[in-house]
């Protein structure tokens, strides 16, 4: 007696945890981490990474990570019916549903909804009523999901997409200072803040209660959101510190919002970074020989460059420590491709198989 009533409760634990796990990943509005999902994309990128060893090239790699995340979403679904079928055999099994292989037959007939196997007790009929609407809610649950994140995915390319008319390929600071300096004027870059402003925190918002659109590859294999996002990043960084022009609050409020967010993506994927750096005391990964020859180059496009080179320094230092921590952390496991200042310094970065990596921008 004993026996079935501990089988039972674990039974029910392991169908509640299993919809406690649906609930968080799909229909919760916010990011909450959970456990079995993560464990679920964990186990897929093993599979994968162990593929991506066999690549020479960056269009290789970038075909076969495409399909992590995607891939990884599917299998929620087996993962979550396999527990449920698991949970409910053991019920059926403590209730008297018959042998081990009857309660699973039991179980496995009520999940799918095939009616095959039937029972003449009836709690044991209600349970299996539970069951079969459980695995139909997971469907139902998945299938409206998908929708909403290639809707969230969408809005994210877009603003991505557009960023190489102003910023080049691969994405540059220095490239999209030069070009709004030769076409608009650096005036206008007061009208170009605050749309990766309100960027960032549709970005956060998606990204972390969608968690799995992280890994989500650009349509483009030499797009990606997290290159993008940090050279929007250092051209407001840029712009405040170095370029000889008003002290713009448009730029201040887009980086805030900026390293908020990729601090909050960090926070859920359980990515380590430091919550309050300052500089010097945490070093970024710009050298100062790197930051003198993006300066050099804005000076020689005709950009307004400040007199106090030292000084500039760091402040651009000063503003870069909020976000190159965690910047340089989701490059390091989204596998972008070669872009200056973020992607090309990222752990495990090859610069040999990726065909930009000369570092022009077209």
């Amino acid at each position: 007696m004993l026996l079935q009533i501990s089988l039972f409760l674990i039974g029910l634990l392991i169908v509640a945890w299993t919809l406690f796990s649906a609930v968080r990943s799909i229909v919760l509005p916010r990011g909450m981490p959970d456990s079995l999902t993560r464990t679920v994309f964990i186990l897929t990128w093993q599979v994968f990474r162990f593929r991506l060893r066999w690549t020479s090239s960056y269009l290789q790699q970038d075909r076969i990570a495409a399909y992590f995340a995607p891939f990884a979403l599917l299998m929620l679904l087996p993962t979550w019916y396999s527990l449920v079928l698991i949970g409910f055999t053991g019920m059926y099994w403590s209730l008297g549903a018959g042998s081990a292989s009857d309660a699973f037959a039991l179980s496995g007939s009520s999940m799918l909804t095939l009616g095959f196997k039937s029972s003449t007790n009836l709690v044991i009929d209600g349970f299996m009523f539970i069951q079969a609407t459980i695995g139909l809610l997971l469907v139902a649950m998945l299938i409206a999901y998908l929708p909403t994140m290639y809707a969230a995915f969408s809005r994210r390319e877009e603003a991505v997409n557009l960023l190489e008319v102003r910023a080049g390929n691969p994405p540059s600071a220095v490239e999209m200072i030069s070009r709004f300096n030769r076409i608009h004027g650096l005036e206008r870059l007061s009208e170009f803040w605050p749309r990766w402003e309100t960027w960032f925190a549709n970005f956060e918002e998606s990204h972390t209660s969608l968690p799995g659109l992280v890994f989500f590859r650009s349509s483009r294999p030499e797009h990606s959101w997290i290159n993008a996002a940090g050279a929007v990043l250092d051209g407001a960084a840029l712009s405040l510190s170095t370029v000889d022009i008003p002290s713009d609050p448009g730029a201040a409020l887009c980086i805030r919002a900026g390293y908020l967010a990729l601090r909050n993506i960090c926070e859920y994927l359980n990515l380590t970074y430091s919550p309050d750096p300052t500089y010097p005391t945490h070093p970024i990964s710009i050298t100062r020989q790197e930051y003198d020859t993006a300066v050099l180059l804005l000076e020689r496009e005709g950009v307004p460059i400040k007199p106090d080179r030292e000084q500039a320094w760091l402040d651009f230092a000063g503003w870069r420590v909020n976000y190159d921590e965690t910047l340089l952390n989701l490059a390091g496991i989204t596998l972008p491709p070669y872009a200056p200042w973020s992607s090309d310094r990222a752990r495990g970065f090859t610069p040999g198989i990726f065909p930009w990596s000369d570092g022009k921008s077209n």
